[in-house]
């Protein structure tokens, strides 16, 4: 897994979460603030997404995009071959919103997962369950693969089933940023029914995250951080 700590990342390890956000809170407005903390009560931590050797560089940016205007907190990326690359143009800027998680090995990626107390799903045509039906009471995650090869078998094998969207017309398939705009919308809408609220963040990741948002909106955050609280 790849996981690399930005600048932004070790300013608030070195001074804290509530510290950051005190000392940018006067240079931010108060809708801009408002927004912030409505984004984050709104974001789930208990549904994931994950894709496999996702090399267009379009649809990559297209799967950051949705998961990130879904609300999620995490993408998955699983890179055994091409690395995944997004069009900055196509994310608008989403990519510095989400937690974005790479592997190499795609069996490692679920086995972690399932640790954390998921339930895994690759997408497969007729698939045993849908996304109308497969349960939800259990955070989950859904593993898609690329248009032209679909998930390695692999992968497959290490998930905990299988899943699909439903279709009605002549077409086999929708492509892969369609796909997951359905499967991780209506999947999320359910999820968050289920436990009566549109966020799940946990109160310590949620005070990390306003501290990061509050600098990313902030040009220059970190030296101000520096020579503010040094």
């Amino acid at each position: 897994m790849f996981a690399v700590p930005d600048a932004i990342d070790r300013v608030i390890e070195r001074y804290g979460a509530e510290t950051v956000c005190a000392a940018l809170l006067p240079m931010l407005t108060s809708e801009r603030v408002a927004r912030i903390d409505t984004v984050l009560a709104n974001r789930l931590t208990s549904v994931v997404t994950m894709v496999e050797d996702t090399y267009d560089p379009r649809n990559a940016a297209a799967t950051i995009r949705t998961t990130e205007a879904i609300g999620l907190h995490q993408l998955h990326v699983i890179e055994p071959g091409e690395r995944f690359s997004a069009t900055g143009g196509v994310t608008r800027g989403a990519h510095k919103w989400i937690d974005l998680v790479r592997w190499k090995d795609p069996v490692a990626a679920v086995k972690t997962l399932q640790g954390r107390g998921f339930k895994v799903y690759a997408t497969l045509p007729g698939a045993p369950f849908s996304i109308e039906d497969v349960d939800v009471s259990a955070p989950l995650a859904v593993a898609f693969g690329n248009e032209h090869d679909g998930l390695r078998d692999a992968t497959v094998a290490a998930c905990d089933g299988a899943l699909g969207v439903p279709m009605f017309g002549f077409t086999e398939s929708f492509n892969l940023s369609v796909t997951v705009a359905l499967a991780m919308s209506r999947l999320a809408t359910r999820r968050r029914a289920l436990l009566g609220a549109s966020g799940d963040l946990p109160p310590q990741l949620k005070a990390l995250l306003r501290a990061r948002w509050f600098a990313l909106k902030i040009r220059g955050a970190v030296g101000i951080l520096e020579r503010t609280l040094a």
